[in-house]
């Protein structure tokens, strides 16, 4: 299948890269869609949704009513966008989501996600192998911080572009299926996880672009060339800059992002002393990817990004 992400197809990049960028710059309205009622969304609810998805590989939502906290939403907004391969983690609740707070425990406490510190740049699930790719993700705030848990957004198709653009080299480097490796996760001497090498970048077989990445310092280990160096050290740059591509925002109760696995960071936060009061958020990691929408007036635009 041919796909803008194949160096060999420069004239389908060309299209597809004048078409993603006329996208930008992106304001937080044109990503947000409101939820009358969380336990019912409407048709033109989740179809907006998926409109927004296919063209940014993400959207925000918020839900009018007060069921901020109302795990049952969640899962039925999900279904209704398509994503209901949940990926159970090792950190999930019985429900697979997973509750993203401050904890203290012996298999949690050293996961930075668990506590209030800086979270780097990646996509979720990086260190899972290629049958249990994360490909699509929900987060939802059921309490905000005190102050602080900003997120940082990026298409990862729009990193794609900035790669190439600077050196189509750094693709090739980043599409080697050993370019980075995650070390085994070893708790109590026991394995929780294996190793896993793989690619960067890889494509789907419907030409969808997929990205397993971590902005990490410790425990990852790159391929060692100047060309994967180089892309390394460019992403590296680029989370450090005012880029127009990043996209900020910090999730209030009854918000949420779904998404096809984008790039994403979250700053240091500070929590209230009062227990009802803690951050918490929810989240869903998925093996599928958001639905396009219903009706076929997106036939062209699903072409150009590749999923058609």
């Amino acid at each position: 299948m041919k796909s803008p992400f194949q160096l060999s197809d420069a004239s389908s990049y060309s299209v597809w890269r004048k078409a993603k960028l006329s996208n930008y710059p992106i304001n937080i309205g044109d990503l947000l869609v409101t939820i009358t009622d969380s336990a019912h969304p409407s048709i033109d609810e989740i179809d907006q949704i998926k409109r927004i998805t296919l063209k940014h590989n993400m959207a925000l939502y918020r839900f009018l009513d007060s069921k901020h906290r109302d795990k049952k939403a969640v899962h039925t907004l999900g279904r209704h966008i398509g994503l209901h391969k949940l990926d159970g983690n090792i950190c999930a609740d019985e429900d697979r989501l997973t509750s993203i707070e401050v904890r203290e425990n012996t298999r949690q406490h050293s996961y930075i996600p668990y506590s209030n510190y800086k979270l780097s740049w990646h996509t979720d699930g990086y260190y899972n192998s290629k049958e249990q790719q994360i490909k699509g993700m929900l987060l939802h705030c059921a309490q905000p911080a005190l102050s602080g848990g900003e997120s940082l957004l990026m298409d990862t198709d729009i990193a794609y572009i900035l790669l190439r653009d600077e050196n189509p080299d750094y693709i090739e480097a980043l599409m080697q299926p050993d370019a980075m490796t995650i070390p085994a996760n070893i708790l109590e001497g026991k394995i929780i996880r294996a190793e896993q090498t793989g690619p960067v970048f890889s494509i789907g077989e419907n030409g969808k672009l997929y990205m397993r990445y971590s902005a990490r310092k410790k425990n990852i280990i790159w391929k060692d060339n100047n060309n994967t160096r180089q892309a390394v050290a460019f992403l590296q740059n680029l989370w450090e800059s005012d880029s127009k591509y990043i996209i900020r925002y910090t999730l209030n109760a009854g918000e949420g992002l779904v998404c096809n696995n984008v790039l994403h960071c979250r700053t240091k936060f500070e929590d209230s002393d009062l227990k009802e009061e803690k951050r918490l958020l929810y989240r869903g990691r998925y093996l599928n990817l958001v639905d396009k929408p219903t009706d076929t007036q997106q036939t062209e635009q699903s072409k150009i990004q590749g999923l058609a």
